[in-house]
């Protein structure tokens, strides 16, 4: 069966028959509503209608043919987010290409061996990343016109999608390498379709939705947010990178109703507290968070700021798919859980002998989970279990009374002090809790004793005075005392890395360091 694609308006076709993850767009919706907001350029942002963003994709698929590449080939994407990063995204797929889209904040030498590693064939990219492009690849740019330009390979005109195998990789995600080199991470159509379908079938009657997507595009999070967007005909507004004060003055610009988010973009964002109270957020109907821990603190503070909003914490990993817990249809998961096992996902907790515990690192299998990653079948041995199940390194606990979810800490993080395991997720959210602390993160320092000690890095709530002798002596209060922290460094903001989430790397060097001078001199 081949799926003719033209103007969507012409075709009526079941969406549970689509077996290509380019052909995402609705076949029933508004075809001349906006779909994208790009706000590239924040004095005067582009619109483009859904129609418009399938003539750009077919564009794309019969651009990158006409040029010679073949059905299998990785073609690139190195770009922050705007339309074209969707359209080129979606024609890569529809020409049974696969999208190899990479963090552009990766030094050269990772984004070579990226290329290398996937068999890159091309790169489409924004200008300002073209030098980041491996010498000898063809390289395709956006806002230019060169007969090597973006806007000259693509080559208009109605492009025929045909069936693929749902075994066939559509695109490759790398893991973000902060412990070495990243991992190839294959992912296919037949798996990623059934954790979009899931979620567009669960959005009925959503159309009407205006999405605001900051994350970047390289990652799961947004790029599955972005495609769920398209699937319910709703409108998407793109920020190119991050921002705290346009993510919230585009709230009220844009009348924003569904917010995606990473924890710590909304902490900074809530910590420009005029700014935030000068806002008109009556527009939020919906908060979703993800890909890192939420604390309670934060997650009040969202249900004050956006009244009436229903406040989600979304859980997926990128080797396993976006869709692993949510909420039942009569009820909705209790604060900073992640709710209930989906129906199609297998999952048990493990504990640190190898038990099924209400306490472990999540095995868990989804439709959507990769076969391996890519060119490391060593690596793959090591995070599968003799049941298919993916070893994910987060720990979760399982609430006994609801069998609801709740993110604990990454086994990688967790640490031993004399003889206790240390979740430094545990100590943030202990440490939120205080009224005067805005951010925190906790990482460990050597210790010649307890093997390790936790130290926590600590920004304030603008205006607050606290010194590091009353942050000890409130985690002492209220938690064991293996968990005080034995230094306390305050910070004006905590440094991110990755999809906004915080550069616990960085932290924990400047903590050994610190630690090291200040221990030198008390042996003075």
């Amino acid at each position: 069966m081949n799926l003719l694609r033209g103007k969507l308006g012409n075709l009526d076709i079941d969406k549970s028959e689509i077996t290509n993850l380019g052909n995402i767009l609705p076949q029933n919706g508004d075809l001349n509503k906006v779909a994208i907001v790009d706000c590239l350029s924040w004095a005067k942002p582009k619109e483009y209608t859904y129609n418009q963003i399938n003539e750009a994709a077919d564009a794309c698929a019969r651009g990158l043919i006409a040029r010679g590449f073949k059905s299998g080939d990785a073609i690139a994407i190195i770009s922050s987010n705007r339309a074209e990063f969707i359209t080129c995204f979606m024609g890569i797929l529809r020409a049974a290409m696969v999208a190899v889209p990479i963090n552009f904040k990766f030094p050269p030498h990772i984004i070579q061996f990226i290329c290398d590693d996937s068999n890159v064939k091309g790169v489409i990219c924004d200008p300002q990343r073209s030098n980041y492009v491996p010498a000898g690849l063809p390289v395709y740019k956006f806002d230019e016109s060169a007969p090597d330009s973006y806007s000259a390979m693509l080559d208009p005109g109605f492009f025929e999608t045909n069936d693929l195998d749902p075994d066939g990789v559509a695109v490759v995600l790398y893991t973000s390498g902060s412990t070495g080199r990243p991992k190839g991470v294959p992912l296919t159509h037949g798996g990623h379709l059934w954790a979009h379908n899931f979620r567009v079938k669960r959005a009925m009657n959503s159309s009407h939705h205006r999405i605001l997507v900051a994350a970047p595009l390289y990652h799961m999070n947004a790029l599955c947010v972005s495609l769920f967007a398209l699937g319910i005909n709703a409108t998407t507004i793109f920020l190119p990178e991050f921002s705290a004060i346009q993510y919230i003055k585009a709230i009220e610009r844009f009348k924003c109703t569904w917010l995606t988010s990473v924890p710590t973009m909304l902490a900074l964002c809530l910590a420009n507290s005029k700014l935030i109270e000068s806002t008109d957020t009556s527009s939020v109907r919906v908060v979703r968070m993800g890909s890192a821990p939420v604390s309670l603190k934060l997650w009040r503070q969202v249900e004050k700021t956006f009244l009436g909003a229903l406040i989600m914490n979304g859980y997926g990993t990128t080797e396993a798919g976006p869709v692993v817990f949510g909420p039942k249809l009569d009820q909705i998961p209790p604060p900073i859980s992640v709710g209930w096992p989906l129906p199609g996902v297998r999952l048990k907790l493990v504990n640190a002998e190898g038990k099924e515990s209400e306490e472990g690192e999540l095995w868990h299998h989804t439709p959507a989970v990769m076969a391996g990653y890519l060119n490391l079948p060593g690596k793959t041995a090591e995070v599968f279990s003799d049941d298919g199940l993916y070893k994910s390194g987060d720990v979760f606990r399982r609430d006994p009374a609801d069998g609801s979810y709740y993110f604990v800490g990454r086994i990688d993080d967790m640490f031993n002090c004399g003889g206790e395991n240390i979740y430094p997720a545990e100590i943030e959210s202990l440490l939120l809790a205080h009224a005067k602390i805005e951010m925190a993160c906790v990482v460990p320092v050597p210790d010649a004793i307890k093997g390790m000690k936790p130290v926590a890095f600590v920004v304030l709530v603008p205006g607050a005075e606290l010194n590091e002798e009353q942050v000890k002596n409130f985690a002492l209060q209220n938690a064991p005392a293996y968990q005080h922290p034995r230094m306390v460094v305050f910070l004006d903001e905590l440094p991110l890395a990755g999809p906004g989430k915080v550069d616990r790397s960085s932290l924990a060097k400047n903590a050994r360091e610190i630690w090291k001078a200040k221990s030198s001199v008390m042996s003075e």
